[in-house]
């Protein structure tokens, strides 16, 4: 009501009000307005406010009359007062104006009281500004005399400048000679490194051929020759071993030169390493009648953090040279850690964080005006015509480069007569080195690393946590049985680079009730299991030189061997070419205590003591009983099923050791059957599938993912069966029958698996490719000749049995790389085995070859052994 009277500027009347709206009271009662009036007062038209008035009789026309005049005198009355009250809040501020006025009156007589006493101070200063100009003026005289001295020194600057802007062109033209020549050397050193490479191709080339025609004559087979010339012949043989450790070196160095070798940093324990030294070189002493000592001095770090491969190398150039100059006394090998005043500013090394490893000999020791260049390559202390010692000279060449690439140097004192000491000054945390760190390499002597990561001890790495001084006797890196081991034992060999981890291993063994060995590389490895024959092989890997996979090859190629269980224990993840090639299983480390028992388990049960059930998949009655008679007999047995059904059944009641699997089954495909086991997660054992029918290669290719070998029935399947079966359930060859044994030997240590095949020899050099022809023929392979990959496809497109290619991998017109990829684009050239031969000896080569659709990889000079043995495994396949 209220605004509606503002707005309209009008009275509003409203009469019978409601009984909740407003309330009168008074000091003796209170009732309720029946009438209200809502009257605005106005001042020149603006609405000033609103007057409600509520009665309780009803307002006539008199009353609202009355309103309607009194409204004019309220709302006057109204405006008066506000003026009023804006005249008085004018006047306040007009008090405070002159408050503040008189305010600044105040600080103006102050302001002007301070200015006519700096007016005073004015006049003085004028006084003394008048005596100064009289000062300045002298002053003037004497710049203007200087002025004149400096426009002499002037002229002589500007002289000067002409001179220095000469010479700042001149320096320019020499830096842009020095880029220009920088630039020079960095392409002469690619090209050096490139030449190196190919002139490692263009030397092992010819002594391919050199070596294998030299080997040939030495072995004198047909035994035409007389003992001269097969003395001969060795001595060409071993001449030409000698030519290929020059280029071996010669390589080595170039890949330092070139940067193109990388680091793998890991703690090595010190201790490992001292054992390492003296299980290689103590024999090696002994033989030349030399005391050989490793010590370790007060302060000498325990563990230490740099690359094993390339301190290994280093080290055994080191004591091999120490060895090699002396004939009397002995060489010591000192851990110590490095004492302060030793100058590494060559290295830039901290002696606080650095430890050394000091070479000792009694030997000749070098001349002092040797001493500067002896590491320079091809440089020797025994030089000239008359030279007592073999060697090329390069060994202390890339030992210096090796220990700049490690982030550290080596230092000599030497006393001509009385022996040399070699220093190999590192930083302990490894984190000085200059080369870069990289993916996986092998250490070069075997010596032990630890995986895990370093601990820390009271707030300091342990890689630096001292060595107990004491001298290291020549004992084996780690303790094993084999000087306690009778015929009755059963023994487990370990084959692991980690001295560590070998002795936890050998630890568990010898809690099973075995017998222990232990070898800390591949080659060793098999030289133990050929000595011992062990009830079963707990092998790794990444193993120095020889990897476990060349080692697990080269068990299971030998028939003496290849009964002997073995499990891979390895950092790898694990893969099915463990188990193709013959593993009984594949753990991952880090293992822990019960891991290592599930493994010893495992080699317990595949023993070849240990009884066998093979289920043999077959229809056809006569072909099963033939099957059942070929693989059973003393602890195999065997059960027999004729359809998939059947076979479902019995394998998820019981596990088997073996299948033996027929695909053309009645009710099912053999390969559903697999399919099915594999969807219901059933563990299936070693599988060999021996079936009649043609396979085509997406068939084979999906069959490798369950099956570890398919066998085709022809006129040599039982023979491959009898070989496979004994291969997977680890029979010992001498302990099958006659007729057996006869079967596998002729398949591993006879040509028969060579006789008649067709080998494509792909070779541009004619030396190497009438010696490998000569060799293939004497083992009764019919070879064929190419010079070029070209050649080659052509030969290949003309004849279709063609059984295997020896692919030489540098040639013109179209290099083995090339070829491989176009002999693999055609479908039906899918599964041929092609061998890369290759003389380049760079760590890539392999992964490149094999890249290219390479089977399989041989370095040159070829092995003539390894080269049969490699096609008869592929030749068999």
């Amino acid at each position: 009501l209220v605004g509606q009277a503002a707005r309209e500027k009008k009275q509003i009347l409203l009469q019978n009000a409601p009984e909740d709206y407003v309330r009168v009271v008074s000091g003796l009662g209170e009732t309720v307005p029946r009438n209200l009036c809502v009257t605005p007062f106005l001042f020149e038209d603006g609405v000033r406010g609103v007057l409600e008035i509520g009665t309780l009789a009803t307002l006539g026309e008199l009353e609202l009359a009355y309103l309607g005049q009194a409204m004019n005198a309220v709302a006057t009355a109204f405006e008066i007062a506000r003026a009023q009250t804006l005249v008085l809040a004018q006047q306040e501020e007009l008090r405070t104006s002159n408050e503040e006025l008189q305010a600044q009156a105040r600080a103006l007589e102050r302001s002007q009281e301070e200015l006519r006493a700096q007016q005073g101070e004015l006049q003085s200063a004028n006084v003394e500004l008048e005596t100064q100009m009289v000062r300045v003026k002298e002053s003037e005289e004497r710049l203007r005399v200087q002025q004149e001295e400096l426009e002499v020194t002037n002229d002589e600057l500007k002289e000067k400048n002409r001179l220095l802007e000469r010479q700042k062109v001149q320096m320019e033209a020499a830096r842009g000679d020095l880029t220009v020549k920088a630039e020079e050397l960095a392409l002469a050193s690619k090209v050096k490194s490139e030449f190196l490479a190919n002139m490692s191709h263009e030397l092992r080339t010819p002594l391919n051929s050199l070596l294998l025609l030299a080997r040939s004559l030495r072995d004198n087979a047909e035994g035409t020759l007389t003992i001269e010339q097969v003395e001969a012949a060795r001595v060409i043989f071993e001449s030409g071993g000698d030519l290929l450790n020059l280029i071996n070196e010669i390589l080595d160095l170039s890949k330092v030169e070139a940067g193109r070798m990388e680091l793998r940093l890991e703690s090595v324990q010190v201790e490992d390493l001292s054992r390492t030294l003296v299980s290689q070189f103590d024999h090696m002493a002994q033989n030349q009648g030399l005391t050989f000592r490793v010590e370790g001095e007060a302060g000498a770090p325990g563990a230490v953090t740099t690359d094993p491969q390339r301190l290994g190398q280093v080290l055994k150039n080191l004591v091999g040279n120490a060895l090699k100059f002396t004939e009397i006394g002995g060489v010591t090998v000192t851990f110590a850690a490095v004492p302060a005043g030793v100058d590494l500013s060559r290295s830039g090394l901290d002696p606080r964080q650095a430890w050394v490893v000091h070479v000792a000999d009694t030997g000749i020791g070098i001349a002092v005006d040797k001493q500067k260049v002896i590491f320079e390559a091809f440089q020797q202390a025994d030089s000239g015509d008359r030279r007592r010692y073999g060697g090329t000279g390069l060994g202390l060449s890339i030992s210096r480069e090796l220990a700049r690439l490690l982030g550290g140097e080596i230092q000599l004192k030497s006393d001509p007569g009385r022996g040399s000491t070699f220093s190999l000054y590192l930083p302990l945390d490894g984190c000085a080195a200059g080369g870069a760190v990289a993916g996986t390499t092998e250490p070069a002597l075997g010596i032990p690393t630890s995986k895990p990561t370093v601990p820390v001890v009271a707030g300091r790495s342990s890689a630096a946590a001292p060595l107990p001084a004491k001298s290291m006797v020549p004992t084996p890196a780690v303790e094993d049985d084999r000087e306690m081991i009778s015929e009755t034992d059963h023994v487990i060999l370990v084959v692991e680079d980690d001295a560590r981890f070998a002795r936890i291993l050998a630890g568990h063994v010898r809690k099973r009730g075995f017998k222990s060995l232990v070898a800390l590389s591949g080659e060793e490895g098999l030289d133990l299991a050929r000595s011992f024959g062990p009830a079963g092989i707990v092998l790794d890997i990444h193993l120095p030189n020889m990897n476990g996979w060349a080692v697990l090859n080269a068990l299971k190629q030998d028939v003496d061997t290849r009964h002997i269980p073995v499990h891979i224990v390895s950092s790898d993840d694990p893969t099915s070419e463990g188990l193709r090639i013959g593993a009984i299983g594949h753990a991952s480390k880090p293992l822990q205590a019960e891991d290592i028992e599930q493994v010893l388990g495992r080699i317990e049960a595949a023993s070849a003591q240990a009884d066998k059930l093979v289920l043999v998949v077959e229809d056809d009655a006569a072909m099963r009983r033939e099957t059942v008679r070929i693989i059973g007999n003393g602890n195999v047995k065997v059960q027999e099923v004729e359809t998939g059904r059947d076979a479902l059944a019995a394998l998820r009641l019981r596990p088997y050791d073996l299948i033996v699997l027929d695909l053309g089954l009645p009710d099912m495909p053999g390969l559903d059957l697999l399919k099915q086991l594999a969807a219901e997660k059933v563990t299936l054992p070693p599988v060999i599938i021996y079936t009649v029918r043609e396979l085509s290669q997406d068939d084979e290719a999906t069959l490798r993912h369950y099956a570890d070998s398919i066998i085709l029935k022809d006129v040599r399947s039982q023979e491959r069966l009898i070989d496979e079966v004994a291969l997977f359930l680890h029979r010992v060859v001498s302990d099958l029958p006659e007729e057996k044994r006869r079967a596998i030997r002729r398949l591993h240590e006879t040509d028969e698996p060579l006789r008649g095949r067709k080998v494509l020899i792909v070779e541009d050099d004619m030396r190497t490719m009438f010696a490998m022809a000569r060799l293939l023929a004497e083992h009764g392979v019919n070879p064929l000749k190419a010079e070029n990959g070209e050649k080659a496809l052509a030969i290949l497109e003309s004849q279709q049995d063609i059984d295997l290619v020896l692919m030489d991998m540098m040639m013109p017109v179209l290099d083995g790389y090339e070829a491989s990829r176009r002999i693999r684009e055609r479908q039906r050239f899918a599964t041929l085995p092609i061998i890369a031969l290759t003389a380049k000896a760079m760590q890539e080569d392999r992964e490149k070859c094999i890249d290219a659709g390479a089977s399989d990889y041989l370095s040159k000079p070829v092995d003539p052994d390894r080269l049969i043995s490699l096609m008869r495994v592929w030749l068999s396949r």
